[in-house]
């Protein structure tokens, strides 16, 4: 089982080396590709003020924060979700950065993630694939049109449910047929024609056998030596002929 967390986080602001604190961490599972509709979602109250420029990203201000629970009250119930899979963040390092500040803070017996999890850092892996392109999760969402417009501010558990759905199609996914496709896409030679592997080993694409193929061709040249006319396919093969 191909078990992957696709996880973001809200902070009061930009460097958790100035005691900047976590506000809000959402998390999807993907489980063998599939969202499966299991998430982690917690507001955090941080403790210290948050930072005007944060807010204007976020829109999450102290008094929404005030009644919920500090990071060490939700740590060890956290890492039990994510426990074994494999993070996928967007801008992995900052993220990561806050988690384990806050582990590190509350002098948790874990505070390296790496330990306990694969992290992948689905920005680095957009801009190998789409290089000198923008690539943010907005930008993103544009090139594999998935549906963003609902966010209007940064959200935890939003944001992670956008990146879920981008980063499956980014990859190869195929989410929207929900095909589960644990191997990447790869070209797969048919009688001539280059077809996606993945359809056909999800059975979406029947290729035929040798035999099957030499029956076929042996069955037209009959009916084309049969025809007095030509036939539709001699034609399309001959106006084909001079490209």
């Amino acid at each position: 089982m191909q078990r992957q967390i696709v996880l973001d986080t809200e902070t009061t602001g930009l460097d958790p080396a100035a005691d900047h604190r976590i506000i809000e961490i959402g998390c999807v599972e993907v489980v063998n590709r599939r969202v499966t509709g299991k998430t982690w979602h917690q507001y955090l109250n941080p403790d210290r003020q948050i930072d005007d420029g944060a807010i204007a990203v976020h829109g999450i201000r102290n008094e929404d924060l005030a009644d919920k629970p500090r990071f060490p009250d939700i740590a060890d119930d956290f890492l039990s979700f994510v426990v074994g899979a494999e993070l996928v963040i967007h801008n992995a390092p900052f993220d990561v950065g806050f988690l384990e500040h806050e582990l590190r803070r509350m002098s948790h017996k874990r505070t390296r993630l790496s330990d306990i999890c694969k992290v992948t850092d689905s920005l680095r892996l957009a801009r190998e694939m789409h290089p000198g392109q923008r690539n943010s999760l907005d930008a993103l969402c544009k090139r594999y049109q998935v549906d963003n417009s609902g966010r209007d501010l940064h959200g935890a558990l939003l944001d992670a449910r956008l990146l879920g759905d981008v980063y499956l199609l980014m990859t190869g996914g195929q989410n929207s047929l929900e095909l589960d496709a644990a191997e990447p896409a790869e070209a797969a030679q048919t009688g001539g024609n280059v077809v996606d592997a993945k359809l056909v080993s999800n059975g979406l694409v029947v290729t035929a056998s040798e035999q099957e193929r030499t029956l076929h061709a042996a069955l037209m040249e009959r009916i084309a030596s049969s025809s007095q006319d030509s036939v539709v396919w001699d034609q399309s093969r001959d106006s084909s002929a001079g490209h």
